[in-house]
């Protein structure tokens, strides 16, 4: 642990200008279990950090597991200057909690929000997944109950996924267990935005709800194609122009590190790369894609390349089109990938994009 802190201080040092001066406002520790390092080991970092990269900062989140929630953790965590908490709670069912092969009972992540509140904590954000196969919708309805009941004030919920080389993978392989099927997972997601509509949830990015105020600042900057300095293995950065990552290896990251040379693979991204990300980031998000920003920026003027299938969606009601901006229905969210697939540009030549 000692030599991966080490590394992670030597990285910022040796990119501190990779943000160009610009000042960071908010800090966000996630990735494995950042809640199990020792408080002085976190006191290190948020001391880097405001060394190395100014600012005020307006939001820094810690990613904790409901069963890492102990009084003199949260008290510490408080001291440091974390404001905002991330709780994997994943799901208030036991039983579902044992398949996902989480540590957590479903009684510690409902006292989760309880304890951090009791500590003095203001912020949080849950973590739900749905999309888990069942004979009917009752253990999500559940578990969006629960959520609401403890009103965190912002929820992110993830569909399901079966990736072929974890555990769900091996069994819907082998015949052990048989996923959700579209449309049930689509029935789910439906419902949750139902209940966020009627709590006053609001749904600013297709996998994010909250109250107004409590927004994660963190999420929506990288929604809203500001630039970001990702720190450790498998991090990902992005400088405004292209963008890059880290080996996810750990020895790798070491290895390099501990030579004073940086372990970042930089990718850089064409206009097309450019445009075609914005328009998948922008829909996903209640502010859309601006393509008055793009066509000042890109010269391609959007409504008029894609004019065709704009028209087409807007017909079967999947996207709406005021001014400049585009923004998905409630109907187009559950399609939103592939939306967003038929609204890439090819390449293109600039001089024929003006109508």
């Amino acid at each position: 642990m000692e030599a991966m802190m080490e590394a992670l201080v030597r990285e910022m040092e040796l990119r501190q200008q990779y943000l160009q001066g610009q000042e960071v406002d908010t800090v966000y520790f996630g990735g494995g279990t950042p809640s199990l390092l020792p408080e002085r080991l976190l006191d290190k970092l948020l001391e880097t950090i405001n060394l190395l990269f100014p600012g005020k900062k307006s939001e820094i989140t810690l990613e904790v597991n409901p069963d890492d929630l102990h009084p003199s953790a949260l008290l510490a965590w408080k001291s440091l200057g974390i404001d905002r908490l991330s709780l994997g709670v994943q799901s208030f069912q036991d039983q579902i909690l044992k398949r996902y092969h989480r540590a957590h009972t479903s009684e510690q992540a409902k006292k989760a929000i309880i304890l951090s509140r009791k500590a003095g904590f203001e912020k949080f954000s849950i973590d739900l997944i749905y999309g888990y196969p069942h004979q009917d919708h009752s253990l999500w309805k559940e578990d969006v109950s629960i959520a609401f009941e403890l009103d965190p004030g912002h929820l992110s919920a993830y569909a399901l996924t079966i990736e072929p080389k974890t555990a769900f993978g091996s069994w819907t392989k082998k015949g052990k267990f048989l996923p959700a099927s579209e449309e049930f997972i689509a029935q789910q997601y439906e419902y949750l935005q139902e209940r966020c509509d009627q709590a006053g949830y609001l749904s600013y990015e297709i996998s994010n709800f909250s109250i107004p105020t409590q927004m994660a600042l963190h999420n929506s900057n990288y929604w809203k194609g500001i630039p970001y300095l990702g720190v450790g293995p498998s991090a990902h950065s992005f400088d405004g122009k292209s963008r890059g990552h880290n080996p996810a290896s750990n020895s790798l990251y070491l290895r390099a590190l501990q030579a004073n040379k940086l372990p970042f693979q930089e990718e850089a991204l064409s206009s097309q790369e450019h445009i075609n990300e914005a328009i998948m980031i922008g829909l996903r998000t209640i502010w859309g894609v601006d393509t008055e920003a793009l066509a000042k920026k890109f010269d391609v003027d959007i409504l008029h390349e894609k004019k065709v299938s704009l028209q087409k969606l807007a017909a079967l009601e999947m996207i709406e089109i005021k001014g400049k901006s585009l923004t998905l229905t409630r109907k187009g969210k559950l399609l939103a990938d592939s939306i967003a697939a038929e609204l890439f540009l090819d390449a293109y030549d600039t001089s024929a994009t003006q109508p």
